[in-house]
Formats: C-alpha cells, structure tokens, sequence
C-alpha cells in the first residue's frame, strides 16, 4: 500500500465498512438510550446476564478489579502514554495523535450521555448508562488495531476482523469486569462499546482529513 492507505489512520480499505459499523453502533446507542432513559432497574437481559455472573470467587474478582483499573484515570493514562510513545517512536504522528483524542472523544461521549440519558444503578447519584470504563477500553482497542491495520497493510476482510475481534474482546473482558463488580448493568456495557464503535471510525476519519489539508 502506498500514499494514504499507509500514512493515514484509517486504512482506506476500512473506510466504507467501518462507516457503516459506525451508523449501526450510533444507532444502537440511540436505541438502548432511550429504551432506558431515566430508570434505575436492570431490564430482562441485564438480569439473566447478571445471573450468569453471580457469585464468581474472589481471584475472579481480583481479575475484574485489575481490568476496572485501566479504566481509571492512572490505568488509563498509563496505556494512553505507552501508546503514544511507540507510535512516536514507529514515526507514525497521526496515530500519536488518534490515540488519546480517540479514547477522549469515546470517554467525553460517555460522560455527556450519562446525563442526558439518566439511568442510575445503585441509587440516583450513580448514573450508569453507557459504561465509560467498557468505552475506554474499546476506543483503545480499537485505535490501535486500526493503526496496525494500515502499517501492516491487511485487506478489507482481514483488517476488519482483526480490528471487530480486538474491539469485541477488550469490550467484552472491561464489560464482564464492570457486571461483575455491579458497576455496570450488562446493556451499559453494550451502549459504552457501541460508542467506541462509533466514535472512533470518525475520530480517525477527521484526524486523517486534517493532516492531508496541512500536507
């Protein structure tokens, strides 16, 4: 690959499918937010997930508390940097730039959400939905693979399930970390990773359009 596909963030082989994943995961966050807006009960899948979770031993706990960490400030920041030095130091100044204003906007779109959205667990100071740790990690996830997606020059097919595997495990392991410590009902999680799916793709898009206009 040469000229954009290789420089830019998002791979253009990415570009039409990844657009396309970005509408459909809006689109469910649209869905589930107003499914749930302003309650404070799990719904019937929150409950049956929930179950299914119930009463895990204590080193399955010390496992979700240490995911629950990279999404905490200094967990997350730790990853953000790391990630930005080696994008550095492999010359690649748009992905040093993609990844903390990426996982940003996805965390940034959580916050605004839980207050538009309302839906509390564990009492009315406690706003729930989406889940911005399950965001986090995602958006992470996400940015990175696209990044080596294009480095590496995968195509269509393979960049795009290397990168939805990548999203799909980071957001499944910090989701069933946030139902498992009862931060989080089971939908939160789904609406953080929608988010992260949603954002991201743009994120880059814009992140690409911005440097080839400077070129």
């Amino acid at each position: 690959m040469t000229g954009p596909s290789v420089s830019g963030v998002l791979p253009s082989v990415l570009r039409l499918w990844f657009g396309v994943i970005a509408v459909l995961a809006a689109s469910a966050v649209g869905v589930l937010g107003v499914r749930y807006a302003g309650d404070g009960e799990p719904g019937m899948v929150d409950t049956r997930v929930g179950a299914a979770v119930d009463g895990a031993s204590a080193s399955w706990r010390d496992i979700a508390l240490a995911m629950d960490f990279l999404g905490e400030p200094v967990g997350a920041t730790a990853l953000v940097a790391v990630a930005v030095v080696g994008c550095l130091l492999l010359r690649r100044p748009r992905a040093a730039v993609l990844v903390p204003v990426g996982v940003g906007v996805a965390v940034g779109a959580t916050t605004l959400l839980k207050s538009v959205v309302g839906r509390t667990i564990h009492g009315a100071d406690n706003l729930s939905f989406p889940s911005g740790h399950t965001a986090f990690l995602t958006a992470f996830a996400l940015v990175v693979t696209l990044v080596l997606t294009g480095r590496f020059g995968f195509g269509r097919a393979a960049g795009t399930l290397f990168v939805l595997v990548a999203a799909l495990v980071a957001g499944g392991v910090m989701g069933w970390a946030q139902v498992l410590l009862s931060a989080h009902y089971p939908t939160d999680v789904l609406g953080g990773w929608c988010i992260a799916l949603a954002v991201v793709p743009a994120t880059a898009w814009l992140v690409d359009r911005v440097a080839d206009s400077r070129r």
